[in-house]
């Protein structure tokens, strides 16, 4: 071998006409028809499981592959594994009714303590026989879940159920920010932050971005709790979900936002700094 006996690798390359890249390249242990293998045993057992799922089945017993998601991807695009799935859509937000819209009033604010402004959504979930729905009331400034509520029915009471398990730890906002779906225009959920002397503000009809914190917070549950789950029925859901909001978000799951803390940590930071002022207080994301 040239390289053996003392010529640089670049020149042999060159002289061999082959890149560094194949010079330098070794087969993985683990090849690929041994993952094929795998993947077709997974999918026997689990026909609707996509790619993602799949990628985290290898990873268990009896498997135990080291594979990552976009390697199953091509392996199953190459032979014919992708099952395509035309997805049902379910709409949650209906922006055609009669109540008042208000103005965006979180469009450039600074966030600079909890309870400054709550952000509310909507968003579906498929089971086996059915959609259920999950609404959320989230601090921003914290990223703190305040209430939640499974659901059913996409009805008024839904939206409701979060918000009086919001409240009821005894803090409202200063602002309430939402869609202009009719779950939040509604008299009953109006008169609620009235109540409370809450100001209220709204995205405007088809900007989603402009209530980005709910999104980003719907995307997060739905790639690290929902697309990972197999829920057996409706109160499974509700268990596993609810014991994902409360146990491992708002308790466990830092933020890079927070100062790589978790948001219970964040919040009782902030506060303490707020009492004791010799401690110091966390970084803020604002």
């Amino acid at each position: 071998m040239l390289c053996q006996a003392g010529y640089p690798a670049t020149q042999a390359c060159q002289w061999l006409e082959l890149s560094r890249s194949s010079f330098y390249y070794s087969p993985m242990d683990k090849g690929d028809n041994q993952v094929e293998q795998a993947i077709r045993e997974v999918i026997q057992d689990f026909t609707t499981y996509g790619t993602r799922r799949v990628t985290h089945q290898l990873r268990r017993p009896p498997h135990e592959l080291g594979v990552n998601r976009k390697r199953v991807q091509r392996i199953m695009r190459q032979k014919g594994l992708l099952r395509p799935v035309k997805k049902r859509k379910c709409r949650t937000t209906d922006s055609q009714h009669p109540f008042p819209r208000y103005p965006n009033l979180v469009k450039d604010l600074a966030m600079i303590q909890p309870d400054q402004v709550w952000v509310a959504d909507i968003t579906y979930i498929r089971l086996r026989q059915e959609f259920v729905f999950l609404a959320v009331v989230l601090d921003v400034f914290t990223r703190s879940v305040r209430g939640w509520c499974l659901s059913r029915s996409l009805d008024q009471e839904l939206t409701l159920t979060a918000l009086r398990m919001a409240l009821s730890a005894g803090s409202s906002p200063q602002i309430h920010h939402s869609d202009q779906g009719v779950q939040y225009a509604a008299l009953a959920y109006i008169e609620l932050l009235q109540v409370h002397q809450v100001q209220i503000s709204m995205a405007a009809v088809g900007k989603a971005e402009e209530n980005g914190f709910a999104e980003r917070f719907m995307r997060t549950i739905k790639e690290e709790e929902v697309d990972l789950s197999e829920y057996q029925n409706f109160l499974d859901a509700q268990q596993q979900i609810g014991h994902f909001i409360d146990a491992v978000y708002n308790h466990k799951r830092i933020h890079s936002a927070l100062d790589y803390l978790t948001p219970v940590e964040f919040e009782q930071a902030w506060r303490l700094a707020r009492t004791q002022p010799g401690q110091p207080a966390p970084l803020s994301w604002a």
